[in-house]
């Protein structure tokens, strides 16, 4: 079984939908890194020398490759990435491997035979 890392930054207010969306898409669980900041192509807002950010997440998700594409387009769908300006990212990558995962490749190998 081969897996792949999402890595979805989005804006705090998202991250609960953006949760419980991708455990519906395949995901059996996820890594939040909270207080992230970030900048997208316009540089943050300041006033009085003090600089306006949004509070920001970061989610690791480990899934199995063949449900990645799935929980990426639904992220990204929840996050509304391509509708709201400034709303985030996700994106995935490959991962070599990886252990402590035995519970997941249980519950996951019906999934992905459903999936192939």
């Amino acid at each position: 079984m081969h897996f792949k890392l999402l890595i979805a930054l989005l804006q705090d207010g998202k991250t609960n939908a953006v949760l419980d969306a991708a455990r519906e898409a395949g995901a059996t669980g996820c890594t939040v890194l909270n207080q992230a900041r970030g900048e997208g192509l316009e540089k943050a807002t300041t006033f009085f020398g003090l600089t306006l950010e949004t509070q920001r997440d970061m989610v690791l998700f480990l899934v199995e490759e063949h449900l990645s594409r799935k929980i990426l387009e639904k992220i990204g769908e929840v996050a509304e990435f391509d509708n709201t300006h400034d709303s985030g990212i996700a994106f995935q990558i490959d991962v070599e491997d990886a252990v402590g995962i035995v519970g997941q490749v249980k519950k996951l190998t019906p999934m992905v035979e459903d999936e192939i």
